[in-house]
């Protein structure tokens, strides 16, 4: 896939790891994505609701308003942006929840770097 494609792709990464989040927007941006980042449910609800975005990358245990909440959030708006959950492993049944509430997949951290490319990739071809 050339990066002409995967630059028209937007991407919210939604975390509270601040070591992570940075990591994974310095990878995606290089990789030719679009990627902007929230460190929280709220920040990630107030953006989407200003812009839209291809996929949201969105972590299920934040503080404040968790990936449940923002998942719930942007069902309830009729957002048909691509969900993917971002997981620890004992988060499996949650994130199996959201699959059934319109997530399209979900990745268990520590997740492999080429894994996410694809996850992203596949979202959008979907």
């Amino acid at each position: 896939m050339g990066k002409i494609m995967q630059n028209t792709i937007r991407v919210l990464y939604v975390d509270d790891e601040d070591n992570l989040r940075t990591l994974v927007q310095q990878q995606l941006t290089a990789e030719g994505f679009t990627v902007e980042t929230a460190d929280d449910g709220d920040t990630a609800v107030d953006k989407l609701d200003k812009k839209s975005y291809d996929v949201v990358l969105l972590d299920i245990r934040m503080p404040r308003m968790n990936g449940m909440e923002v998942l719930k959030h942007m069902k309830n708006k009729g957002m048909t942006t691509r969900i993917i959950m971002l997981t620890a492993v004992d988060d499996l049944t949650v994130a199996l929840e959201a699959v059934k509430m319109g997530a399209i997949d979900y990745l268990t951290k520590p997740y492999d770097y080429n894994e996410l490319v694809r996850a992203i990739t596949r979202a959008v071809g979907q």
